[in-house]
């Protein structure tokens, strides 16, 4: 059986990989084998950490939200069963985007949320 020699794949590949690894520190971006195990490592970072972010804005929104309804007189809790019960659904993002920039629009739905719960 003939021999094989795979040198041009080969150096696509580990160029492909030491390219990815690009600004890594040390050895990890000048040999081959190490920056292999780092930029397998960090690929699976990204995949978790995109996941991640949507918990860690939710979380943010919450917070925002939280901050916002105590202003008004509210906890975040009594403010969201509030507004289901008068029917207004309004996702976390976009109550945390009217705390921010419209208060006077946040303050109705508080109130609103308020009314409700005191029926």
């Amino acid at each position: 059986m003939a021999r094989v020699k795979g040198g041009t794949v080969t150096r696509k590949r580990r160029k492909k990989v030491l390219k990815l690894a690009k600004g890594y520190f040390g050895s990890k971006h000048r040999l081959y084998k190490v920056a292999n195990q780092q930029v397998m490592k960090s690929l699976m970072y990204a995949y978790r950490d995109r996941r991640k972010r949507k918990s860690e804005f939710r979380k943010l929104w919450i917070t925002r939200i939280n901050a916002a309804a105590r202003m008004n007189g509210l906890s975040y809790s009594r403010l969201m069963h509030g507004l289901k019960l008068a029917g207004i659904e309004v996702n976390r993002k976009m109550l945390a985007e009217l705390a921010i920039t419209d208060a006077a629009a946040f303050a109705e739905l508080a109130n609103t949320a308020k009314a409700q719960l005191n029926k």
